[in-house]
């Protein structure tokens, strides 16, 4: 359906583009694990950023803006404009974190309507045919796998953050340099080829940065300096730290170099530039004022910067007082670019337009606060109800919620509801919910509708889109632990048993390939097993001493259709099984 949709979304457009050239480039840029208190303009002393200042000071700063406590639930938010839990992505790994494809993106609607589309960096919504961003209407890609690129999803010998492996369009290709660096070079020479073309443009730039490991920072002139203004003892905590702010340094530098870019190409007064983070702060790094980070539902890990400049459209220095949040960005986007979202879409988040500063423009005084915020997420392969959540009421002040171990799949024993003023209590200290029994059963209240409403958009089966196994888009199917659905509430990360979920497009002939997780001292056992309906393929193989194994060809199913697929070893778990 979101196909035939998009295609009479094509044909409409094309009388419409002609009467809106103006309509304004967009630039998102998202970066990794970087707190509210990890910029200059929050009152960081330790690492300067100019360029994401710059961006506060001459534009809007949203200053009430919430995400999710993890990256991809934030990420299907800004997508879709929808709750997060109505997506199916709802965690980070282990096949939570792929968006159903059925899902109308920004990229496809902005695609619909004649802008050319690209991302560079970090999609973390899905790695396969139909979920890739190449698939969710982005016409260039130059994107790691997974969620980052020290992990499972890219290719072990690319496994790095200088020098690369990424993948361009689908296909791996090593690029040279520092990968935050390549991000925005890439971003930048595809931009001048597109504007060549005199066409608007919409460039998605996610950094994988700051997001750990802490072991190649891109500015190590810098580190020396970082670690005189870092206090404390703990010297592996202050290293991690001085690398963390020489990756954000990295970005804000590239920032600039994009700005300048802008400028050359006469594009900067054409062009709305949007800066935010994905979460809270993780590496050590700063919520600022608030409490918690990344992983939390206390506001250091939801509450974060939000900028939009677009010079001479949006007031210089204009703020923004009410709750906004990641779903709100997608039809704001599309209200300033002039393009209607599809009648068929349903949106939760509302266009933050008429708050902004706009020169010439009068600004709604009132209304906008009329509505509630809903923020949770916990490992698992489903959402539990009062289980590490945050519910936040109109005009922002009340916030209601049960800081539960998150880690849990399932919410152990009954909710400690909290309760918080946060115009009296910005840094959560105070817990009043003994004082307020009224306020906390209709906070409960709301969030009881709104955990019924979005979770009844997937129930009962939250479960991920199946990996299409001999798809033309993608010959080559890579099954990784990032995909790998599991059962068990005991998870051991990456390496817990489980199994892929798969759609077998063609029977074949296929070559497989095996990888493990690590060298081994001796040969290991490995049992692959498809099962789809009433029909069981299974292969039996040694790998030998060493990471791979030798490939196998001339491998068919026996059937075509949705099954399950395994891998289990009785030595190294298995790293990666390449279908081909």
């Amino acid at each position: 359906m979101k196909f035939i949709l998009s295609a009479f979304l094509t044909l409409v457009c094309f009388g419409f583009l002609s009467a809106t050239a103006d309509q304004p480039n967009v630039i998102v840029i998202m970066t990794d694990d970087q707190g509210y208190g990890d910029l200059s303009i929050t009152g960081n002393e330790i690492v300067e950023t100019p360029h994401m200042d710059r961006l506060g000071k001459e534009g809007a700063w949203l200053k009430q803006f919430y995400v999710s406590p993890v990256c991809t639930p934030t990420r299907a938010h800004l997508m879709t404009g929808r709750w997060g839990f109505r997506t199916r992505a709802i965690d980070t790994f282990l096949g939570r974190a792929t968006m159903e494809p059925e899902e109308v993106t920004l990229a496809e609607v902005l695609s619909d309507a004649g802008y050319a589309t690209g991302i560079f960096g970090k999609w973390h919504l899905g790695d396969y045919y139909p979920t890739r961003a190449i698939d969710q209407g982005f016409d260039e890609a130059v994107i790691h796998q997974g969620g980052g690129l020290r992990q499972p999803s890219n290719p072990p010998e690319g496994e790095r953050y200088h020098d690369p492996i990424l993948f361009h369009n689908g296909e791996p290709k090593r690029y040279e340099g520092f990968c935050t660096d390549i991000y925005f070079d890439e971003a930048a020479d595809w931009i001048e080829k597109t504007a060549k073309e005199d066409k608007p443009f919409f460039v998605y730039l996610a950094t994988n940065a700051p997001h750990g490991p802490f072991d190649e920072p891109p500015h190590r002139d810098l580190l020396e300096e970082y670690l005189e203004k870092i206090p404390g003892d703990n010297e592996k905590k202050r290293q991690t730290l001085a690398h963390f702010y020489s990756m954000i340094k990295n970005v804000d530098d590239n920032m600039g170099r994009l700005q300048a870019t802008l400028e050359r190409l006469d594009l900067d007064k054409e062009t709305i530039v949007i800066f935010l983070t994905d979460n809270g702060p993780a590496g050590g790094g700063s919520a600022g004022p608030f409490r918690g980070a990344k992983a939390s539902v206390f506001n250091g890990g939801i509450r974060t910067v939000c900028f939009l400049r677009w010079p001479g459209k949006i007031e210089a220095g204009s703020q923004v007082p009410f709750t906004s949040a990641h779903l709100d960005l997608m039809p704001t986007i599309l209200d300033f670019c002039g393009v209607d979202k599809p009648k068929e879409v349903s949106f939760d988040g509302r266009s933050l337009r008429p708050l902004i500063g706009e020169v010439g423009v009068s600004k709604v005084q009132g209304g906008w606060e009329d509505r509630h915020l809903f923020l949770q997420w916990h490992r698992g392969n489903e959402p539990d109800r009062y289980h590490s959540f945050a519910a936040i009421g109109p005009q922002g002040r009340w916030k209601l919620l049960n800081n539960s171990n998150r880690g849990d799949h399932k919410l152990k024993g009954e909710p400690k509801f909290e309760l918080y003023d946060l115009k009296k209590d910005i840094g959560e200290k105070n817990n009043i919910a003994a004082d307020h029994p009224q306020i906390v059963a209709n906070l409960k209240a709301e969030y009881d509708k709104w955990f019924d409403d979005v979770c009844s958009t997937r129930s009962p089966n939250f479960g991920m889109p199946p990996m299409v196994i001999g798809a033309d888009q993608q010959p080559t199917t890579v099954l990784t632990p990032q995909d790998k659905r599991v059962e068990s509430q005991d998870e051991k990360g990456w390496d817990t048993a489980g199994f892929w979920p798969v759609d077998i497009a063609k029977t074949g002939p296929y070559t497989i390939h095996v990888r493990l997780r690590a060298e081994t001292a001796k040969a290991t056992n490995v049992s692959l097993k498809l099962k789809v309906g009433d029909s069981e393929w299974t292969k039996d193989l040694i790998v030998p001493r060493g990471v791979d194994a030798m490939p196998i060809g001339d491998i068919t199913f026996p059937s075509k259709g949705i099954g399950k697929f395994t891998a289990n070893s009785d030595g190294a778990p298995v790293y990666q099984v390449t279908i081909k």
